[in-house]
C-alpha cells in the first residue's frame, strides 16, 4: 500500500481544542501527520495532545494577540522541526441585528475570525513558504449567502475568502497553495447551541434550499479537511453540493 501523502507532514491547527479543529487533528494523525494544536482551552488541548501522542503538541494562544500567535508558531516549529500546512480554523459567532445588537460582540467576531486569521497566516508564513506548503483558511457558506442577524459572521468570513484569494496570487511564486473552506452547518457545539436556543433559526433552517438547510456531521467535515491538506484545493465545500449552490 502506498504511503499516505500526509505522512510526516506537520499541520498547525488553530481552534483545535474542540469541534472541527480537534476532529481534523485526529483524522490527520490517523493518516500519519503530526499536528500542532493551538487554542484557548489548555486542559482540552493537553488532553487531545496526550490522546494523539507522540504525534501532537499543544500551544495556548489567543489569535487576536500577535505576540501569542508568534510564540505558538515558534514553539510548534521548535517541537516538530518544520511546518507544512496551516489550518486557520479559529472562529466564533455572535448573532444579532445591527440596529439592536451588541457592537462590541460583533467587532469581537471580526477580531477573531478575520484579524485572527491574518495574524496566524503572518506568523506561519515563513515556515510554510520554506516547506512550499499549503494554507487552508476556514471561511463559510456565509461568505456568499446572507442571513439576517449574521452580519458580523458573514462579513468576517467573506473577508477570509478574499484574503485567501489575494494570498493565492501573492504566494504562487513561492510554490505555496492557498485554499478557502466553505461549510454550511456543521454539527458543532456552536451550531447545536444556536439550534437549541433560537426557534427562528430552526424555522429558517427548515425552509432553506438544498445544502443551505443541511447539518453535516463533524466527522464528515473533518474528513474533508484532512483530505484538503493532502490535495491542496483552491476551494473546499462541505457538503460538496455547496459548490454547485455557490455558483
Amino acid at each position: 500500500m502506498p504511503e499516505h501523502p500526509m505522512r510526516g507532514r506537520v499541520v498547525l491547527i488553530t481552534g483545535a481544542a474542540r469541534g472541527i479543529g480537534a476532529a481534523t487533528a485526529r483524522r490527520l494523525v490517523a493518516r500519519g501527520a503530526r499536528v500542532a494544536l493551538v487554542g484557548l482551552e489548555p486542559a482540552r488541548l493537553q488532553a487531545l495532545a496526550e490522546e494523539l501522542a507522540p504525534h501532537a503538541s499543544w500551544h495556548h494562544a489567543d489569535v487576536t494577540s500577535q505576540p501569542a500567535v508568534d510564540a505558538a508558531v515558534a514553539a510548534a516549529v521548535a517541537h516538530h522541526g518544520r511546518l507544512d500546512v496551516l489550518v486557520a480554523n479559529a472562529g466564533i459567532a455572535s448573532l444579532g441585528m445591527v440596529a439592536h445588537g451588541d457592537i462590541d460582540a460583533m467587532c469581537r467576531v471580526l477580531d477573531v475570525n478575520l484579524a485572527g486569521t491574518f495574524r496566524t497566516v503572518k506568523a506561519a508564513l515563513p515556515h510554510v513558504i520554506a516547506a512550499r506548503g499549503y494554507l487552508l483558511l476556514v471561511s463559510s457558506a456565509a461568505a456568499f449567502s446572507a442571513m439576517p442577524g449574521m452580519s458580523a459572521y458573514a462579513a468576517s468570513k467573506a473577508g477570509v475568502e478574499q484574503l485567501a484569494n489575494v494570498l493565492r496570487l501573492e504566494l504562487a511564486p513561492h510554490g505555496v497553495d492557498v485554499g478557502s473552506a466553505h461549510m454550511t452547518w456543521i454539527d458543532t457545539d456552536m451550531v447545536r447551541d444556536v439550534h437549541e436556543d433560537l426557534g427562528s433559526f430552526r424555522r429558517t433552517l427548515a425552509r432553506l434550499p438544498g445544502p443551505f438547510g443541511t447539518i453535516t456531521t463533524l466527522d464528515a467535515c473533518a474528513a474533508a479537511f484532512a483530505d484538503a491538506c493532502a490535495r491542496r484545493p483552491r476551494r473546499l465545500y462541505v457538503p460538496r453540493s455547496l459548490g454547485v449552490a455557490s455558483a
